[in-house]
């Protein structure tokens, strides 16, 4: 399994992101153009690459005491499980260095493998399509 480096996107990857998320998720019914591109405008977002080549990315979000992922997509051709995982670690790393309380997940009830994982990372449900992870906090 090759090494997953994760770095901070730059707006010049807008059109690669929105492209990946196309191809991905496009031919479902809850596909949003429109929420993807606001996303990848807004949010900070985080991009996965295998070898140089682009195998997923996360936007998220600050909100009071917490970060919110909105978006965590990852290509077809790479090992999801895997590639979310980091992503998700390095949200948390950047969440906490922010001092949030707690970072959040949006993701569709349907969704079970990625709740599934999410689960086994530590998140729990808050509402019916919000995950939550409490972070640590400083002593203090």
């Amino acid at each position: 399994m090759a090494e997953i480096e994760v770095n901070a996107a730059a707006s010049r990857n807008r059109p690669e992101l929105f492209e990946l998320a196309r191809e991905t998720f496009g031919a479902m019914p809850e596909w949003d153009e429109t929420r993807v591109v606001d996303a990848l405008r807004r949010d900070l977002v985080f991009v996965a690459r295998e070898r140089e080549r682009l195998v997923g990315y996360l936007a998220m979000r600050s909100e009071p005491e917490t970060m919110l992922i909105e978006q965590l997509l990852v290509a077809e051709c790479a090992e999801p499980e895997h590639v979310g995982r980091r992503l998700i670690g390095h949200a948390e790393g950047f969440a906490i260095r922010e001092h949030a309380r707690s970072l959040r997940i949006l993701v569709e009830q349907s969704n079970r493998p990625a709740r599934n994982l999410y689960r086994e990372i530590g998140f729990v449900p808050v509402e019916d399509e919000v995950l939550e992870l409490v972070l640590p906090q400083p002593a203090g």
